[in-house]
Parts: structure tokens; sequence; C-alpha cells
């Protein structure tokens, strides 16, 4: 009896001890340094060492490559399944910023909100022709790259009711729709080409989180001069990568044939 008390105590107090440190990250106005954590707990180096280590298993503190630590996964997926996006735009501004680096095009994270998308993250394009800030505009979601990605994955409800049309090449018939959210999910991104505005087309993905569901999209924009059919492709296999990179952040595994 004495050993199973023994144990429940110590048991109580790795917890305790975990959950100290990990209201210090998540509290904190700015990430927290191994030092600082091991200063305000008092605790013995290892110790500290070995709750980081389990706190990062679980997503719930995340290390960057400075070292420092900051809130995990978990509370990005919470905050975009509630409605606070600081945390995931935070997780995500990496891989944005990446992408942008590496198509020079305008790159935007959105995330769904009822019936319609909201965009709260942009990294711009290096070009000043085509570059506009989306961040809070809100748009149709059927002629829209991100709207799209929503649709066909189903973490928007379908739309009812007469489809607008907002360019001589938007898809206003349900069939014509379904069959091209059918093709976003065999290839994996959306495709809007002058469907929004006349000039602009945009390329974007799905980000999921650990149980497989769409909790935001990230998206290529940018004008016909530049994106053409065949770098539209590109474009989608490049966000398929990131996409399922970002994903994995946030516990998304895909399994593979077989897989117990």
């Amino acid at each position: 009896m004495e050993l199973i008390v023994a144990t429940q105590q110590t048991g109580t107090q790795a917890v305790d001890r975990a959950a100290e440190l990990l209201t210090h990250v998540v509290e904190a106005a700015g990430p927290r340094t191994f030092t600082s954590l091991v200063e305000q707990t008092g605790l013995a180096k290892s110790t500290v060492s070995r709750l980081l280590q389990a706190l990062e298993r679980h997503r719930l503190v995340q290390r960057d490559r400075s070292g420092v630590f900051r809130p995990g996964a978990v509370f990005a997926v919470y905050a975009a399944r509630q409605g606070v996006g600081s945390d995931l735009v935070e997780l995500t501004t990496p891989t944005l910023e990446r992408i942008g680096a590496r198509t020079g095009e305008t790159i935007n994270l959105a995330v769904p909100r009822g019936d319609a998308v909201v965009q709260v993250a942009q990294v711009d394009s290096v070009h000043l022709l085509g570059t506009t800030n989306w961040v809070g505009l809100s748009v149709p979601a059927h002629c829209s790259a991100l709207g799209k990605v929503f649709y066909a994955f189903r973490t928007l409800p379908l739309p009812t009711g007469t489809l607008e049309r907002r360019t001589p090449r938007t898809i206003t018939d349900r069939t014509d729709l379904e069959r091209d959210l059918a093709t976003v999910i065999r290839r994996g991104y959306a495709i809007a080409r002058e469907e929004l505005e006349p000039g602009l087309v945009a390329v974007a993905s799905p980000v999921r989180a650990r149980d497989g569901s769409v909790v935001a999209a990230i998206s290529v924009s940018g004008p016909t001069a530049r994106i053409t059919d065949r770098r539209a492709e590109q474009i989608g296999a490049l966000l398929v990568t990131e996409s399922a990179a970002l994903s994995s952040i946030l516990g998304h595994t895909v399994r593979t044939e077989g897989a117990a």
C-alpha cells in the first residue's frame, strides 16, 4: 500500500511540474528560454529538460530553431476551430514565408468560419503587379481556390441558392462545381483561374488536424501572365508538399494502405 501511495504522489508531482512549465510557456508575452524556465520553476535542469521533452512529444509546446519554447500545435488547432487565429498564424508563418520565397507570389492562410472563408494571414508578392491585401476581405467561396478546398473536403457546407457570377469564368452550375470539387479531392489542390477576378489565378491546398479534418488552407495567387497552367500545376505540387508537412506538425499522419 505504501508503494502504491508513493507512486501516485510521484505521478501527481510530475503532472503538477509539467503543468507549471506549460503555464509559464503559454502565459508568457513571448517565447521562453530553457534557462528562464529553470530559474522560474527552481527545478533541476534534468527535470525541466525531461518534462519539456514530454510536452513536445504531445505537441503542447514546440521549440524553434533558436531553441526557445512557445505554445505547441495543439493550441494552434484549438485556435483554428474556435476563431482565434493568432496561434495558428504564428505556427504557419515559416511555411507561408517559405512558399512565398519559392514562388514570389502572394501567399494567404485562411480558416472556415460558419459559411464563409476568412483569410487571417498574408505574405506579399515580390512583384508590384497583382499584390492585394486579402486579409479580412470577404469573397464568394465558390469562385476562390481557398473556398473550393473547404467545399471539397466538406469543411464548409455546399452553397445553396444562386451562385454569384463574378466573371465570365465563374462556375455557377452546381453540377460543374461538384465536378470541379471532385478534381480538387483527386489531385489535392484547387485552382481558380479568373473565376473571382479577371486576370487573377489562385491555387490552394488543405491543412489538416490530427483527426484528418481540414482546419485551414493555404493559397498562392497572382496574375495570369505569371501563373500559367503549367506553373499552376507546379505550385499545386509545392502546396501539397508544404501543406502535408504543416499538417504533420498539427499531428496529422497519412495512413498507408494496410496500416493498422
